[in-house]
């Protein structure tokens, strides 16, 4: 009985306390706990929207995407690209600024103007590209096909450069060669092989080409290019191993309306003989190499003066001796008056001669030629 009479207290104090709580006088306490709840529930909601907001700004698009690999499918230019992309290729291909090897090729780019204007009789105009490091075999695999790739030999460097002629500039030269009416495109025929005129046509320009080739390093160094063969297949074509570098130069011939592209291939192992001479930096044409400067050496070379002694005898003697010496004593050689002296500059032993005496003074005449070994010593 007693427990029922303390449940029923208990219920009736909790009911109590909820209508004090939803309806009492002031309303305060009420007011207070739903505005507790309400932030309490605003802020897990403004929080999961910030969080959604930050999850949202971390979403890329495929162009985003693209940039951060280094992926560019509308871009065939084949520059350097950049991202994760760009990364991996730089490890690929180790590229060394030549900067002599740049101006070599601004030479030839002239040499080249002058002497196809020769050839073609035409208004020529070469120009540069760009230069650029390229694997060996991802050069074959991209040359554009139908195409003349001619593999000439460096002679003094002993090793083998590629030189690729594109259909356009192929035609192009067969027209103006052969008299073609100027304002018209060359027909292509799809599949068709060079014919022999075509290719011989082309070797005669090729010719021209390594001719001015070897002008243009001479400054350099004297190199002899010399047309081993004409390919057609990139296959035979293969002048080093797939994964050694090389040196892909990129050169545009214009002859007015018509025109095409040559392209040079050198492997680093071809320059490697050079290598040094193409790493220094230089001013001008002269390669680093100033003819004033030669001039002004070379005449303070021959102004220059140097101390020569004239040994007639060399004693040996004990140390203690020497420091026991006075003032008149007579030291002994083993020369008589007549024998030859030597004459030495530092070290090094010039000459021999015989010694007299000229007026007051004593003189040495010299009975032998200058030695060998002290033209070495002196003039290397």
């Amino acid at each position: 009985m007693a427990d029922d009479l303390d449940q029923d207290d208990m219920a009736a104090a909790w009911e109590a306390e909820m209508l004090g709580a939803g309806g009492g006088d002031d309303g305060g306490g009420g007011d207070a706990f739903a505005a507790e709840w309400e932030a309490m529930v605003g802020g897990e909601t403004g929080r999961t929207s910030s969080a959604s907001t930050i999850g949202a700004e971390r979403v890329l698009n495929q162009d985003e995407i693209d940039s951060l690999l280094g992926f560019d499918l509308g871009d065939d230019s084949g520059e350097d690209k950049g991202g994760i992309r760009g990364i991996i290729n730089s490890a690929l291909v180790s590229y060394e600024r030549l900067p002599m090897l740049e101006i070599v090729f601004d030479r030839l780019v002239r040499l080249m103007t002058t002497s196809l204007r020769n050839f073609t009789s035409d208004n020529v105009e070469v120009s540069l590209d760009h230069i650029s490091s390229i694997r060996f075999g991802d050069y074959l695999n991209s040359i554009p096909l139908p195409a003349v790739l001619a593999v000439f030999r460096a002679e003094q460097l002993d090793n083998y450069g590629l030189m690729t002629v594109d259909s356009n500039l192929i035609y192009s030269i067969v027209d103006v060669l052969l008299g073609g009416r100027r304002g018209t495109t060359a027909m292509r025929i799809e599949g068709r092989p060079y014919t022999t005129i075509e290719r011989m046509l082309v070797t005669r320009m090729v010719d021209v080409i390594l001719d001015d080739m070897k002008a243009a390093f001479a400054p350099l160094k004297q190199v002899d290019f010399e047309l081993d063969r004409i390919e057609t297949n990139p296959r035979f074509a293969a002048i080093a191993r797939p994964a050694n570098a090389a040196i892909m130069i990129k050169m545009r011939i214009d002859m007015e309306d018509r025109g095409g592209r040559v392209e040079l291939l050198l492997p680093y192992a071809t320059l490697e003989p050079i290598r040094k001479m193409l790493i220094q930096q230089f001013m001008g044409e002269k390669f680093g190499r100033d003819n004033i400067w030669e001039g002004h050496l070379a005449t303070e070379l021959w102004s220059t003066e140097m101390q020569v002694e004239a040994v007639i005898d060399e004693l040996p003697m004990p140390l203690g001796d020497i420091i026991n010496m006075k003032v008149g004593q007579t030291v002994f050689f083993n020369t008589p008056p007549d024998s030859p002296i030597e004459l030495r500059c530092g070290q090094v032993s010039l000459t021999r001669g015989r010694m007299g005496r000229v007026g007051r003074g004593i003189a040495v005449r010299v009975d032998q030629p200058l030695s060998a070994v002290a033209h070495r010593e002196l003039f290397g």
